[in-house]
């Protein structure tokens, strides 16, 4: 019997080896589950009170204008960024939005019109964040990008202050609001803009906001024409406590605009407000040493500016870059934009109150730096220098898309209605004869 077995021991032993294999072979790992995204209670109330925030920003930048321009055109000169809160909301709903973010874009540059007063939505849409399982309310997106277009229209007036009808401003942003800011905003921002799709990179507006007015309202000026009383170096302040408070106020709003472009509360939002509060803090030292560098004291309105400086310089870069390269970005757009400011006299543009320099010249060293140093949290392309070549197409394009469409748009209101005051109105002051109002009953 045993000998009739030995034949099928080989077989018994391979049944045994299989039936022990089969009992330890690990379980085929689970499928992983699929991401549902849902609305996040957390991430729609940081974008509420970002949103919040950001508005605050216009009415801490007319303190800010009204307090370096002239006592008899102050009133003047807050009302241009208090008015663009209502002017441009209006468009925004009406046009604007639907142009920058609309469903079913119709191409790299231009949204739709499907949203055209935000039709085609409700309290239940949605629009996505940067966490692939978080939503919020498509509502609580489009305010938070109204406030941006609000405070981008509010930053030129700054160029224009003394000498402009106020009904032509009035016209004037909310023309540039739709057909130069809403179609930058689509290339930049919108998955379907060619920029976008470029690669470029913008966290919270570099190129959009700072780059866009900033050029616009150089143009701006230039077509308008210098005030006729000007002075050598500029605007005088009338009030500089203004000026600080505007500054402080723009200081803590910035920190909704920068840290709520992240659109959650996460950590890219906690990096865009600490590499905010870095290169802020650096802009404000190294503008007031260079102050003292060039022989003049370290004044608080030169401490107000440079602060307002470095957080233009570092939007466009807040959740993309360490902590460490916002020092850098910090220091040269200060540098860059206190050197822009001396060098305005010899361009024969009355900026008066430095709106390219600050804001546009601003903008473009963080656009470019943003490139340089989107490595050092792992994003934008494996090349840096590929990534600085494509922020620098994004940087040229809006250049040449602000300067023609806001030439154009200047051009056709001075056609029809005029833009300018007439000598003895500008004169008299803009205060007076644009508001039958002082801000100051003895002046």
């Amino acid at each position: 019997m045993k000998r009739k077995l030995l034949p099928l021991l080989p077989l018994l032993l391979m049944l045994a080896t299989g039936a022990a294999w089969a009992q330890t072979a690990p379980e085929a790992a689970p499928a992983a589950p699929e991401v549902v995204a849902a609305v996040d209670f957390a991430d729609t109330a940081f974008v509420l009170i970002c949103s919040a925030l950001v508005l605050l920003m216009t009415p801490a930048l007319a303190f800010f204008y009204g307090g370096l321009s002239r006592s008899k055109s102050v009133l003047n000169t807050m009302m241009m960024s208090f008015t663009a809160i209502g002017v441009v909301t209006i468009v925004w709903v009406v046009a604007g939005y639907s142009i920058a973010f609309g469903d079913e874009s119709m191409g790299a540059y231009f949204g739709s019109f499907q949203n055209i007063m935000l039709a085609g939505m409700d309290k239940d849409s949605t629009a996505a964040t940067f966490n692939a399982a978080h939503l919020i309310p498509k509502y609580v997106f489009v305010m938070f990008q109204a406030t941006f277009a609000i405070i981008a229209a509010a930053l030129i007036s700054g160029a224009l202050v003394d000498r402009m009808k106020f009904g032509a401003y009035i016209v004037f942003i909310a023309l540039w609001s739709v057909l130069v800011y809403a179609p930058v905003a689509h290339w930049v921002w919108d998955a379907s803009g060619w920029l976008f799709e470029l690669g470029a990179l913008d966290f919270a507006g570099g190129t959009v906001v700072h780059i866009n007015a900033g050029v616009s309202a150089l143009v701006a000026a230039k077509l308008l024409g210098p005030r006729l009383q000007t002075t050598k170096n500029g605007a005088i302040p009338h009030n500089i406590p203004f000026v600080i408070l505007g500054a402080g106020l723009l200081w803590f709003g910035w920190f909704g605009f920068n840290a709520g472009s992240a659109l959650s509360a996460d950590g890219n939002a906690g990096l865009a407000m600490l590499t905010t509060q870095i290169a802020t803090a650096v802009a404000l030292m190294i503008w007031i040493f260079w102050e003292k560098a060039t022989g003049h004291a370290m004044s608080a309105v030169g401490a107000a500016t440079g602060a307002v400086v470095g957080l233009v310089a570092i939007t466009p870069a807040a959740g993309i870059v360490s902590p460490a390269y916002a020092i850098v970005i910090g220091a040269l757009g200060a540098t860059a934009s206190f050197w822009a400011v001396q060098s305005k006299r010899f361009f024969k543009v009355d900026d008066v109150l430095d709106v390219f320099a600050c804001h546009g010249v601003a903008g473009i060293v963080g656009a470019i730096l943003t490139g340089a140093f989107a490595f050092s949290t792992g994003l934008g392309k494996e090349s840096t220098l590929e990534q600085v070549k494509i922020q620098a197409i994004g940087v040229g394009a809006t250049i040449v898309y602000a300067a023609v469409g806001t030439f154009v748009i200047i051009k056709l209101i001075d056609l029809v209605m005029g833009i300018r005051l007439a000598k003895d109105d500008e004169l008299q002051g803009v205060d007076i004869i644009n508001h039958e109002e002082s801000a100051y009953t003895n002046k």
